[in-house]
């Protein structure tokens, strides 16, 4: 750090990305991205727009708010766009949370949430997961706080039901109720419906996963006219021309494209079954996941010297340190030529 740095953030530990490695080819199960190209009218829409990138993108994503709007069967005033899913995060933490109302989250879940809170100097409270990694929404009941959940839950997978996301809104009508749905169609329902009936809900999502375009950098928000209209007040104050004019009709042609997301999302979910499947036949346990990754143990091995001995092989997944979770390793769901990759390799090293 330089001696310019202001005081507030000497202590701000960054968000750690997984790892994007160059110096030779992967199997690359570590960042949860779609193993499938995008959508060809996705590319298509995004070439086009790439000849006029000497104007500025539209300030408003007119046509994409239009698109996921009519997918979402919500009014084009429920919906922000954002530059990836973290920004209307970071939108959130910053509208909703202050010194008063801190920011509660999981002590285990999706690592950004704790950066938001402290590079926006938002005291915030993390509470514990149960032994078997599932959220008890009754936990989150009597407590001061706007409230973030990722559901499916990172790096667990778990998801909560329907039933109990609206439980948590409607116990909290004078707080917000953030839920994060980077995965959900993986395996579980979107809240989305509920913003109909509740005025407290945020929902974001991202066309990193099941879209295939982590690329791109495209998130959206959907909520009630009011909180929408808070996260523009943030956004043109910000940087009213956060997304570019590429992604933003890629994800036009994303959205139209619905069958080619449809399938890919069937064809990860029955991936993931078999790899679970695979997995339980050498020993390991999992959690019941509803996203594109698996979180897995195994009582042969450590989960560090496991995810060091894949990589050592080509093959990367995602460990932590943090000690609840050691054990265990996040397998991206990729291609079924993928998962048998890794299969395969996993069975080599506990052979040895």
């Amino acid at each position: 750090m330089s001696k310019f740095l202001v005081d507030k953030f000497n202590s701000l530990t960054p968000y750690v990305p997984g790892e994007q490695p160059k110096e030779r080819k992967y199997v690359k199960l570590n960042t949860n991205e779609s193993p499938f190209p995008p959508s060809k009218k996705a590319v298509e829409y995004a070439c086009r727009e790439a000849q006029k990138v000497m104007r500025y993108s539209d300030p408003d994503v007119t046509d994409l708010v239009k698109a996921l709007a009519k997918t979402y069967d919500v009014l084009p005033q429920n919906v922000i766009v954002t530059n990836g899913s973290d920004e209307v995060l970071n939108f959130a933490f910053m509208a909703y949370c202050n010194a008063q109302t801190p920011a509660l989250f999981a002590d285990i879940t999706y690592g950004f949430y704790k950066v938001f809170a402290s590079v926006n100097g938002i005291p915030y409270k993390e509470i514990p997961l149960k032994e078997d990694f599932t959220l008890d929404i009754n936990d989150y009941l009597d407590k001061r706080g706007t409230i973030f959940i990722a559901n499916p839950n990172a790096p667990t997978g778990i998801a909560l039901s329907i039933d109990e996301i609206e439980t948590l809104i409607k116990a909290n009508p004078d707080r917000v109720v953030v839920v994060d749905e980077a995965y959900v169609d993986f395996g579980t329902e979107s809240a989305v419906k509920l913003i109909k009936k509740y005025d407290n809900v945020l929902v974001t999502q991202t066309f990193s996963k099941s879209r295939s375009m982590a690329g791109a950098r495209l998130g959206f928000g959907i909520g009630s006219k009011a909180i929408i209209d808070d996260l523009n007040r943030i956004r043109y104050s910000t940087n009213p021309y956060n997304v570019n004019r590429m992604s933003e009709y890629a994800g036009v042609g994303a959205l139209e494209d619905a069958e080619y997301f449809e399938n890919n999302c069937r064809t990860i979910i029955a991936n993931r079954e078999w790899t679970v499947g695979e997995l339980k036949k050498l020993g390991f346990t999992t959690t019941d996941s509803k996203a594109n990754f698996i979180f897995a143990r195994c009582e042969h091995i450590d989960g560090k010297e496991l995810y060091l001995k894949l990589k050592e092989r080509g093959i990367l997944v995602r460990h932590f340190n943090k000690a609840p979770i050691k054990d265990y390793n996040r397998i991206t769901i990729g291609s079924m030529e993928e998962m048998q990759a890794y299969i395969d390799t996993v069975k080599t090293i506990l052979e040895k």
